[in-house]
């Protein structure tokens, strides 16, 4: 998935890039088995195994969108519990005297389709984002008499008017970029680095060796998830009535840096995090926590009463806390849009000289060479040949994508003024339009970088359509069409991915069609449902609980400077935003033009960012996660490339895991018999 709430996002399938010659030998002898037909592909297994881990990892993504907003590729768990279900109950059934099909890579790929694309929608369906910021909370967070910030620009999260909204938006980018399936992935040959280390991985699990180190890591993933889930159950019992009490808040390193949020809370979801992440993504966290939790916010604090009013609350936009939110801001935008027109530069570019392309991808590492074109031995040339005939084979009529987004368009034209009344129809009209030409550039983007800008994009719908729309209304309409972008331009790019699975899995490009739409479909009715669980049981929204829903006011914030601009920001917060801006456009500048063994010491500006607005705490918990992988990596590296994916991922699904009973014991108000607290001891 190429997800990108803050620019954090990472695939963690990379490790697995790091086969043997005969690895990929084993998988190249694979491809004489017989392919089956696309239906054949997908199956009533598939589906309901599809199903399950999409609810569990959509659950997992609206953990981490309503704590920190960083989510990490969960490509990895997908594959490994895919395998491990659909084996496992082929298994079962033949040991006790059933014929079953055979499990084929095909039918993995399937899985692997449709899991990414159902909790997908968690992220680009903006429950911790644009969709959050709509609601009642949010607005009173920012205040009442803040300048743009109206009461009539609220709607409250509904079941129904969310899951609508899902249904008329997130099949839109799977039908604008399919006529171009062939010119992307044959003609262009865009690595998609993601949807490549995914073909590896799937395609490993289908060899003898593979398999065996497929049931070595499922193994890993199984203890660790089971670890995570007793240390979550566990913790609960002390954390009492409230946000103030358990581990989540031990003063690790004392009392005062607890107050600025500087401990670690005992978290396996982040510390799981910091170990799929890359270092210099977790040490860029910490820096931005230090600089601003640690040095910024205590410097400004010393103000109060000068710079700001001193009898301001804590959550006030009038005083510190409008410092932190404009500054995180800053730092977002820089970045995004640094990044956004490198890339369209990039596109462009290359684009205009195919001859070149592909010398100059700016991604493309030497085993992905390596499997992709070996040593042009006639071998791998009819391999390459079998691959390109198996995706032109079930063709894809373009009249059906054409008209499929021509229906659609033309029912969410309708549909969408009447959920969002302030965004009228021809705005509608007008971002389906233009909504194709950016999904490409993303789409293209995507697959030289494996970066997606899906969150940039919308950001630049949301100022555009708020700044048009004006005071009334202005605010829900830009928020609705960065919900659109956002929408349209991931998912075409997670369609470009699988399509590039599919090619290198020998998948039937229909299959990989119908499995992103039967995904989702599931995703537009599970993600909905798993977002009103923690909606129905947890406080979502308050700055001092655990689900904090940190962009939900950012989101908003950017909505009303599209119409109100810079004018009622705290004293010097615009040139310190300023500053932040250009500091991230000019970091990431250095990082592009100095040399490798410099820039990967240079640190990530949207990460930086994160925590400015959330705290340290999360930080430190990632830092750790880093920290282990490292020391791994030194004591034994092979282990660490080949485990510390499914580690990391049983730390995260067993704590996303403990949510489901926790968010049942909440909805039924039992509470934990035991409060924890620290405090100073008594002189």
């Amino acid at each position: 998935m190429g997800t990108e709430s803050s620019g954090a996002s990472v695939e963690i399938s990379e490790p697995l890039l790091h086969d043997s010659d005969d690895k990929i030998k084993a998988v190249d002898s694979d491809s004489d088995d017989r392919i089956p037909e696309w239906k054949d592909q997908i199956t009533i297994r598939g589906l309901v195994v599809s199903a399950v881990l999409g609810s569990l990892f959509c659950i997992i993504t609206h953990k981490l969108n309503l704590t920190v907003g960083i989510i990490p590729s969960l490509n990895v768990a997908a594959g490994l519990l895919g395998f491990f279900f659909v084996k496992s109950w082929t298994g079962l059934l033949g040991k006790l005297g059933f014929s079953v099909a055979p499990f084929t890579r095909q039918e993995n790929t399937v899985i692997q389709t449709c899991v990414v694309a159902c909790y997908g929608l968690a992220f680009s369906g903006g429950f911790g984002s644009y969709l959050i910021a709509m609601d009642e909370r949010t607005y009173n967070l920012i205040g009442s008499d803040y300048p743009g910030n109206r009461a009539e620009d609220v709607i409250n999260p509904s079941l129904w008017w969310m899951s609508g909204f899902m249904f008329v938006v997130s099949f839109l980018g799977i039908f604008c970029l399919v006529p171009l399936r062939k010119v992307m992935v044959l003609d262009y040959k865009l690595t998609y680095p993601s949807g490549t280390a995914t073909a590896m991985l799937i395609n490993s699990f289908h060899t003898k060796s593979g398999a065996e180190l497929a049931g070595k890591q499922v193994h890993a993933l199984g203890k660790y998830l089971s670890i995570s889930l007793i240390w979550s159950c566990f913790k609960w019992f002390f954390s009492g009535i409230g946000d103030s009490c358990g581990f989540d808040n031990f003063p690790s390193f004392g009392l005062a840096l607890f107050k600025n949020t500087f401990y670690f809370d005992f978290s396996p979801t982040y510390v799981g995090c910091g170990l799929i992440c890359p270092h210099i993504v977790n040490c860029s966290v910490l820096l931005g926590a230090i600089l601003s939790w640690g040095f910024l916010w205590p410097l400004i604090s010393q103000y109060s009463g000068v710079w700001y009013p001193a009898d301001l609350g804590s959550n006030d936009f009038k005083g510190l806390y409008g410092y932190k939110v404009f500054i995180a801001i800053a730092l977002i935008l820089g970045d995004g849009l640094y990044n956004l027109i490198k890339i369209i530069a990039v596109t462009l570019k290359e684009i205009s000289n195919k001859s070149n392309k592909q010398r100059n991808l700016p991604v493309v590492k030497e085993a992905l060479d390596q499997y992709l074109h070996g040593d042009e031995s006639s071998e791998v040339a009819l391999e390459q040949k079998k691959r390109d005939a198996i995706f032109r084979k079930d063709r894809i009529p373009t009249w059906v994508a054409g008209a499929g987004y021509l229906g659609l368009v033309v029912i969410s034209t309708a549909t969408m003024p009447i959920i969002f009344p302030p965004l009228k129809w021809y705005l509608v009209l007008c971002s389906y339009i233009l909504a194709p030409a950016l999904a490409f550039c993303n789409s293209y983007g995507t697959g030289l970088t494996d970066w997606s800008l899906a969150s940039t994009y919308g950001k630049i719908g949301l100022f555009i359509i708020a700044s048009l729309v004006g005071s009334d209304g202005g605010v829900i309409a830009g928020l609705a069409a960065c919900g659109v972008m956002m929408s349209i331009v991931s998912t075409a790019a997670d369609l470009m991915q699988d399509f590039k699975t599919g090619y290198l899995t020998m998948s039937s490009a229909k299959s990989m069609f119908i499995s992103q739409l039967v995904g989702t479909a599931m995703g537009c009715v599970i993600a909905p449902l798993t977002f009103w669980l923690f909606w129905s049981a947890f406080d979502i929204g308050s700055p001092d609980g655990p689900y904090k829903a940190p962009y939900a006011v950012i989101f908003r914030e950017m909505a009303i400077l599209g119409i109100e601009g810079f004018s009622e920001l705290p004293k010097h917060c615009l040139a310190m935003c300023v500053g932040f801006f250009m500091a991230a456009v000019a970091i990431n500048l250095l990082r592009d033009v100095t040399p490798k063994k410099i820039s990967q010491f240079i640190p990530i500006p949207m990460a930086m960012a994160v925590p400015f607005y959330i705290g340290a705490y999360f930080a430190i918990d990632m830092f750790v996660g880093t920290v282990i992988l490292f020391i791994w990596e030194r004591v034994n590296r092979k282990d660490a490339e080949d485990y510390a994916g499914a580690v990391a991922s049983g730390l995260i699904c067993g704590d996303g895991i403990w949510t489901i009973p926790s968010a049942i014991l909440s909805i039924f108000k039992v509470n934990p018999p035991i409060c924890m607290y620290f405090g100073p001891s008594s002189r």
